[in-house]
């Protein structure tokens, strides 16, 4: 990180490591919502071509951190990879890539976009951990977004339904890019 990112990237990864040592015996509810605030209290959006120079860049927690920037799909990944080191499991978390309405229910603007779902069991209804949208609501109630697919390191899902055939690291490029540049952290 202080190689990369210089000491205020070091702060930001000791900031992040007394975020999971001081949340590692809470509640399941109480680590998404210290995660979720961290991530939003502490990453400021920047567009992939301003930061990565590409369109579509998904940053490892490390970078994210260490920039202190990143756009929707970074804020997911860190907030995954962060409730994962929390001990919640990998079941009950799915990143899900969503068209979000911009403009109100009767708006015809939609805008891809990606946030992290919380399932208390694999059927329910998932809370919605978002990096434009602080609060964190169910997704019932969040009429903005529509669902296209979600995915987590376990399996890949279209709709409701899982594709326990498809490996999401064989069907998402970018995700497996993410994988393998976070086993060359140290991940």
């Amino acid at each position: 990180m202080q190689t990369r990112f210089g000491m205020a990237g070091l702060a930001k990864f000791h900031t992040w490591n007394l975020l999971i040592e001081n949340n590692k015996d809470k509640t399941t509810a109480e680590k998404i919502k210290a995660v979720n605030d961290y991530f939003n209290k502490n990453t400021r959006f920047v567009d992939d071509i301003i930061q990565w120079k590409t369109s579509d860049y998904w940053a490892t927690p490390l970078e994210t951190l260490g920039a202190g920037v990143g756009d929707c799909e970074d804020y997911t990944i860190a907030k995954y990879f962060t409730l994962v080191r929390l001990d919640v499991p990998v079941e009950n978390l799915r990143l899900i890539y969503v068209k979000a309405q911009i403009g109100g229910n009767s708006s015809k603007v939609f805008q891809a976009h990606m946030v992290l779902g919380y399932y208390e069991q694999p059927n329910s209804v998932p809370l919605i951990l978002d990096s434009l949208v602080s609060d964190i609501d169910s997704a019932d109630r969040r009429t903005d977004l529509h669902p296209v697919f979600s995915f987590n390191s376990d399996g890949l899902w279209v709709g409701n339904q899982v594709q326990p055939q498809i490996d999401p690291t064989a069907r998402l490029s970018r995700w497996r890019d993410v994988l393998e540049r976070m086993k060359q952290e140290g991940f």
